[in-house]
């Protein structure tokens, strides 16, 4: 359960970090800081399902090879 907590946590700090590449960061950097500010929050929002999917997926096997041991 400690782990589970843990990674809720990572997870929730996740989405504020900045998450431009650098071609992004080049043609946002004219237009504003709003605007880089979303772009920011769709890149983590585009992120966001697929990470979820992999980890699911991921912590599902995990938790059946650990049964088999």
């Amino acid at each position: 359960m400690k782990r589970l907590g843990s990674l809720l946590v990572t997870l929730l700090l996740s989405c504020f970090s900045y998450a431009q590449c650098s071609v992004c960061t080049k043609t946002v950097g004219d237009m504003g800081e709003e605007v880089a500010n979303g772009l920011n929050l769709g890149i983590v929002y585009l992120a966001f399902l697929p990470l979820t999917i992999i980890g699911s997926i991921g912590y599902i096997w995990w938790k059946r090879y650990r049964k088999e041991l």
